[in-house]
């Protein structure tokens, strides 16, 4: 299995840096920075529309200001700058942490058939090391699946039980912050949708086909032959592009950004299916977690496509959950496949505090929305087209985004609450804990 990203893309980041006020200390951090470090020309979210900030309006600031979440998103600052900053970190004043900023990327796998070559290597590597008989690995790998895409639903609906759920999201602001969305697919027409790019020079259009097949899992419906594909198909949708449109990749300012866009729009759920390998959380994600937790926003996070398996990846960085899901505050999800087996990618738990794999969702073979154009996703599958099936985490993160859609609607709660509900009734998998977490997410 090849993921679609830079496989060195753990090292990358922009030069800028991410700057997280303690709380309450938004002002007088601000006042230092201006004071101590040159950052004078700021633009803040509050003076957008709906918090959505036009990176286009904002490319010459020193620095851009979320204040709901108490962050700062800092650039054209030198080594003395950053001194300063760094020592009113160590003295305890009014800056939490700086950080720099990462690149991200979209957490989807190739097309699935490359899936079920990645299953082999692995049993076969488990033959090798172990000793297992060929007999053995063929007999693993043709065990009948139990759950199967029909004329009526895909088949991560059956295994999750969204097909008998009486819920439909309605009510709910769902956000999914990734590659935009095909505003004009048929599936989605009359639909309640709030879209805004946080990409310089790039539309919300998805022209990459990432963020349209998120989308459709977490809110869509039914496809034009009435095939259900969608967990919470009434939700209002918040549409954020923070992923450009080739390769599907974005900096920490931009995500920031639009998780700052999508609790000042109230959005009860916040997907991201991106990610990075570095295997440690820091503190700007943790804390952008914590701050949506205390808003009623639950941040639901694709867990990574990087899983080691015997000698194929160098150990540099382990197949550990990667950022931001490894944050404590933001919820991991692995993949599972149709056979309740993890996806040869999916990565396991770290040792760092909170770099634990949560749930788990169906992300094999997961078929969805794709944009109508030309995208790139939808060359990989061989031309244009209106739906597709990829693997990924990025594909499990909605579906368990959409589900805790059903249980806000059903049930009220929100935040912490939402994550306890989600966790507490999913169901155990004959899967390590490491793996799957509390296991597979149920509506």
């Amino acid at each position: 299995m090849t993921n679609i990203i830079n496989p060195n893309f753990e090292d990358e980041t922009t030069g800028r840096y991410i700057v997280v006020f303690r709380d309450d200390a938004t002002t007088a951090g601000l006042d230092f920075l201006r004071s101590s470090c040159g950052v004078n020309n700021v633009a803040s979210a509050a003076d957008f529309a709906n918090s959505a900030v036009d990176p286009n309006q904002v490319s010459d600031a020193d620095g851009i200001l979320l204040p709901t979440l108490g962050i700062m998103v800092v650039s054209n600052i030198d080594s003395n700058a950053l001194n300063q900053i760094r020592q009113n970190v160590a003295s305890n004043s009014s800056i939490l942490s700086v950080e720099p900023e990462r690149i991200f990327y979209a957490n989807s796998a190739q097309p699935s058939s490359d899936y079920f070559h990645g299953f082999a290597d692995a049993a076969v590597y488990l033959r090798d090391k172990f000793g297992n008989s060929q007999e053995q690995v063929e007999s693993l790998q043709s065990t009948a699946p139990p759950f199967f895409d029909d004329a009526s639903s895909t088949w991560g609906l059956k295994a999750t039980d969204v097909i008998n759920s009486g819920f439909t999201g309605r009510g709910i602001k769902v956000a999914v912050l990734d590659t935009g969305m095909d505003l004009g697919h048929p599936d989605f027409s009359g639909r309640a949708i709030t879209s805004a790019s946080f990409i310089p020079n790039e539309s919300v259009d998805d022209l990459n086909g990432h963020g349209t097949h998120c989308i459709g899992t977490a809110c869509g419906g039914t496809d034009l032959n009435g095939r259900r594909y969608g967990v919470a198909s009434e939700a209002t949708i918040f549409a954020g592009k923070v992923l450009n449109n080739d390769p599907g990749s974005g900096p920490t300012g931009g995500i920031i950004e639009g998780i700052e866009w999508a609790i000042n729009n109230d959005c009860e759920i916040i997907s991201l299916s991106l990610g990075n390998r570095f295997p440690f959380s820091e503190t700007d994600y943790e804390t952008v977690g914590l701050r949506a937790l205390r808003e009623g926003s639950l941040i639901v996070a694709s867990a990574g496509n990087h899983r080691i398996r015997g000698n194929s990846i160098p150990p540099r960085f382990p197949g550990t959950v990667g950022q931001p899901g490894n944050s404590p505050s933001i919820m991991a999800v692995a993949a599972v496949d149709n056979t309740l087996r993890l996806g040869s990618f999916s990565v396991t738990s770290g040792s760092g505090f909170g770099a634990n794999v949560d749930i788990a969702a169906p992300g094999v073979n997961v078929y969805s929305s794709l944009p109508t154009v030309s995208s790139v996703i939808g060359r990989r599958l061989g031309g244009v087209t209106r739906y597709g099936s990829i693997n990924g985490t990025s594909m499990a993160a909605p579906h368990v985004a959409g589900i805790a859609a059903l249980y806000a609607e059903a049930t009220g709660e929100r935040g912490d609450s939402l994550w306890r509900a989600l966790t507490s009734r999913a169901s155990r998998l004959s899967l390590p804990n490491a793996d799957v977490g509390s296991g597979l997410v149920q509506a």
